[in-house]
C-alpha cells in the first residue's frame, strides 16, 4: 500500500496494491499493524458503516465534537464519489481548507481523515456503495454538521447543484463562520 499526503496535514490518501489477472484481482484492504506503520500512530477502529446512495445525493459535511470525535478511513465499494474533507483544528495551519478527492470501486482509493475534521461525499456514478471505518463510537448529542455550500468554503462537488438530493438536516447545517465563532 502506497500513502500520498494532501495538503490537509494528517489527512492522507491511500493506494492499495492491486494484484489482478484473468480470474479478476485481489487486494488487501485493511491491515491495523501497517495500516499505522503508514499513517505514523495506532488507530483503533471501533466501528463499520456502510451507505447505499443514488446519483446527486450528497452527505455531509459532518463531525462529531470533543471526546467523540472519529477518525475515519473511507473508501467507495461500488460506484463513485468525490469525497470531501475539511480541517475544522483551530490550531491548524489549514483550518478551513477542504480536500477533495474520487473515490471509486475502480481507483481502490481510500481517504485516512484524522479527528478534527469534517466529511461529506456526493455521489457521481449513478448509485454508489459507501464504506467507512470509525475510530470512535457515534454520539448523537456530539454529532455537528457545515452547510456544504457554504460560499467561505468554496466547495466544488462535481455535479450540478440543481441535481444535488440532500437532507433537511444537512440543509440546515450552519455556516464555517458560525462554528468557527463557536470554537
Amino acid at each position: 500500500m502506497k500513502v500520498k499526503e494532501t495538503y490537509l496535514g494528517d489527512c492522507l490518501l491511500l493506494e492499495p496494491a492491486v494484484f489482478a489477472d484473468e480470474r479478476g484481482h485481489f487486494f488487501e484492504s485493511f491491515n491495523e499493524s501497517r495500516f499505522n506503520s503508514l499513517v505514523g500512530k495506532e488507530v483503533r477502529f471501533v466501528q463499520d458503516n456502510q451507505s447505499h446512495s443514488t446519483r446527486g445525493v450528497l452527505r455531509g459535511l459532518h463531525f462529531q465534537r470533543g471526546a467523540y470525535a472519529q477518525a475515519k478511513l473511507v473508501r467507495v465499494l461500488r460506484g463513485e464519489v468525490l469525497d470531501v474533507a475539511v480541517d475544522l483544528r483551530p490550531d491548524s495551519p489549514t483550518f478551513g481548507e477542504h480536500f477533495s478527492v474520487v473515490l471509486s470501486a475502480e481507483n481502490k482509493l481510500q481517504l485516512f481523515i484524522p479527528r478534527g475534521f469534517a466529511h461529506g461525499f456526493a455521489v457521481l456514478s449513478r448509485e454508489a456503495e459507501f464504506f467507512y471505518k470509525c475510530d470512535n463510537y457515534y454520539h448523537r448529542e456530539s454529532e455537528g454538521s457545515i452547510l456544504y455550500s457554504d460560499p467561505e468554503l468554496g466547495i466544488d462537488w462535481g455535479i450540478d447543484p440543481a441535481e444535488l438530493i440532500v437532507s433537511a438536516k444537512d440543509r440546515e447545517s450552519g455556516t464555517f463562520a458560525e462554528f468557527r465563532h463557536s470554537l
